[in-house]
């Protein structure tokens, strides 16, 4: 993944492509910091589903800020957002669809024996474990929530 990001880089200066170019340096510069975070820690090098993790983290905050210019009239720095959400999203593996995502929570369900509410962190646990960066687990929360029984 990290070699693709320095293609993509080098393909965005070629093309002239600011906004790509521009994007693909904060993804470096979030994964240098946390590579430097995890030898820290004393970890290796940051794993493949690290970076999905930080991938999506990036576009949840453009989401937020999206919503924030919108509501402050500043359509310029939404579409600002909006630009660098779309590239980061290019990165990430393609999304499960609801139908997907709702089979894989069933499964998850049976797998874990989930049977009420207090259940919910074993199921969203084994869900992230499995579908990193595939699954938009703010979604997958609240149908997990609807698949268990209240009590």
């Amino acid at each position: 993944m990290r070699e693709r990001f320095t293609t993509e880089m080098k393909e965005a200066m070629k093309a002239g492509d600011k906004r790509r170019l521009g994007t693909i340096r904060l993804i470096q510069a979030a994964l240098k910091d946390k590579d430097i975070e995890a030898r820290g820690a004393g970890k290796g090098q940051t794993t493949e589903d690290e970076i999905l993790a930080l991938l999506q983290k990036m576009i949840k905050q453009r989401q937020e800020s999206i919503a924030m210019y919108e509501q402050g009239g500043r359509p310029e720095l939404a579409q600002q957002e909006k630009e660098e959400a779309e590239v980061i999203a290019t990165f990430l593996p393609k999304q499960m669809d609801e139908a997907e995502t709702k089979a894989a929570i069933e499964a998850a369900v049976a797998e874990t024996g989930a049977a009420s509410m207090k259940d919910m962190g074993k199921v969203v646990g084994l869900l992230r474990g499995k579908y990193a960066g595939r699954m938009d687990f703010g979604k997958a929360s609240g149908l997990v929530k609807d698949m268990l029984p209240k009590g």
